[in-house]
C-alpha cells in the first residue's frame, strides 16, 4: 500500500510516515515547509509544495499512480497566532483544505483521513466528550477544523470521496526510535514550555487557573505521539471496512484527563527536578479542555495507548536533548 502524507514532514505527520514504513506501508510526503523540516522527509520520496497547488498534486498522482489514501495532516495550529493572524489560518486550514480535496478527487484518490482536533468541543460539565458531543470552537485554529470537517462532510456526500476525520487530543513524545519530535525549540505547547523552564531554570506559567477542574487549570488528555501514528496504520488498513458513511469521527487520546499542574508534577516525578510554576492569565482562545472516552477508536481501530504520560514525558526530553543536533536552530 502506498499513501500520501500531506503535512508528512511536521512532527506528527513525519511520525505518522514512519510508522506506516514500520508498517510496510509507503508513505509519499507532500509539505510546504512552513512548519515541517526536510530531514523528516528525507527517507522518503518528497515533494516540496503547498495542498492548494493543483499541478503539484497532478504530479505526485502522475509519478505514483498507485497511491491509494491520503493522509492530510497539513495544517497551520498554534492557537494564540490564530487569534492574531485568522486569515492566515482560514486561508491554510480551509481554503487551502478545499482545493486540495477537489485536486484529490480530480485524481481519482477518494479515501482520505484528516487530522481534526479536540479543541472543536463544547467543554462539558464533566469535562468529558465523545464523537457525538456538541461543538463549539473557540479559536480561529479549533474553527478552521471545524469548518473543514463540515465541508468534507458536504463534500463526501456529493462525490466518492469517503473522509475519516480523526480528532487529536493533545499529541506529546517523540518517535522512541527518535526519528522525529517536536522541530521548534521554542514549542507553544505545555509540555514543550515546562522542558524549557525546567532547563533554563526559568518559571514556568501556568496559564488559566480559574477553570472547572479539580485544581484550577487546564486539563487535557496527553497522547503519545507514536499511539497516534500506529492509530493511523490501523485506520489505513481498515479504512474501507470502517466507512460504513461517506465522513466517519474518530476521537484519538487516552481516555484521561491530566491538569496542567498535575503535568507538571508527572515532569518532576520523571526528572527528579522541581519545576518553578507562577499562574497567568489564560491566552487568547484558551480553554478548559476536556479529554475523550475512547470507547469508539477501541471499538473500530483496536486502538489501546500502549504509552503513559511519563513515557511521553521521557520521550520528549530525550528528543530535546537531540533536537538541535539532528535538526540545528529552528530558521523561524
Amino acid at each position: 500500500m502506498k499513501v500520501l502524507i500531506a503535512g508528512g514532514a511536521g512532527f506528527i505527520g513525519s511520525t505518522i510516515a514512519h510508522a506506516c514504513q514500520d508498517a510496510g506501508i509507503t508513505p509519499v510526503i507532500l509539505d510546504n515547509l512552513a512548519t515541517g523540516r526536510a530531514e523528516f522527509a528525507q527517507d522518503f520520496d518528497f515533494y516540496q509544495g503547498d495542498i492548494a497547488d493543483g499541478e503539484l498534486i497532478d504530479k505526485v498522482f502522475a509519478e505514483h499512480r498507485d497511491i491509494v489514501a491520503v493522509v492530510h495532516a497539513a495544517a497551520l495550529i498554534v492557537v494564540p497566532e490564530s487569534v492574531a493572524d485568522p486569515i492566515r489560518y482560514y486561508r491554510a486550514n480551509v481554503t487551502g483544505s478545499l482545493e486540495f480535496a477537489a485536486h484529490l478527487i480530480r485524481n481519482d484518490c477518494h479515501r482520505m483521513i484528516f487530522s481534526s482536533s479536540a479543541s472543536i468541543y463544547k467543554v462539558s460539565d464533566d469535562l468529558t466528550v465523545t464523537e457525538d458531543s456538541p461543538l463549539n470552537p473557540q479559536s480561529p485554529y479549533a474553527r478552521s477544523k471545524a469548518i473543514a470537517e463540515t465541508m468534507f462532510a458536504d463534500i463526501a456526500a456529493a462525490t466518492p470521496m469517503r473522509i475519516l476525520s480523526l480528532r487529536y487530543f493533545n499529541p506529546i513524545g517523540a518517535d522512541p526510535k527518535m526519528r522525529t519530535g517536536l522541530q521548534s525549540p521554542e514549542p507553544s505547547h505545555a509540555l514543550g514550555k515546562i522542558i524549557k523552564a525546567s532547563h533554563e531554570r526559568t518559571v514556568f506559567h501556568v496559564t488559566g487557573t480559574g477553570y472547572p477542574t479539580r485544581d484550577g487549570s487546564g486539563i487535557r488528555d496527553y497522547v503519545h505521539v507514536w499511539d497516534l501514528a500506529t492509530a493511523h496504520v490501523a485506520a489505513l488498513e481498515k479504512f474501507d471496512v470502517l466507512m460504513t458513511s461517506p465522513d466517519v469521527v474518530i476521537n484519538l487520546g487516552t481516555g484521561t484527563g491530566t491538569t496542567v499542574r498535575e503535568l507538571v508534577a508527572a515532569f518532576s516525578r520523571v526528572t527528579g527536578d522541581e519545576v518553578r510554576t507562577a499562574d497567568a492569565p489564560p491566552r487568547p482562545g484558551d480553554s478548559a479542555g476536556a479529554y475523550t472516552r475512547i470507547d469508539r477508536a477501541r471499538r473500530l481501530l483496536g486502538f489501546q495507548p500502549r504509552f503513559s504520560l511519563e513515557d511521553g514525558i521521557r520521550h520528549s526530553l530525550e528528543w530535546a536533548a537531540i533536537r538541535d543536533d539532528r535538526l540545528g536552530r529552528h530558521p523561524g
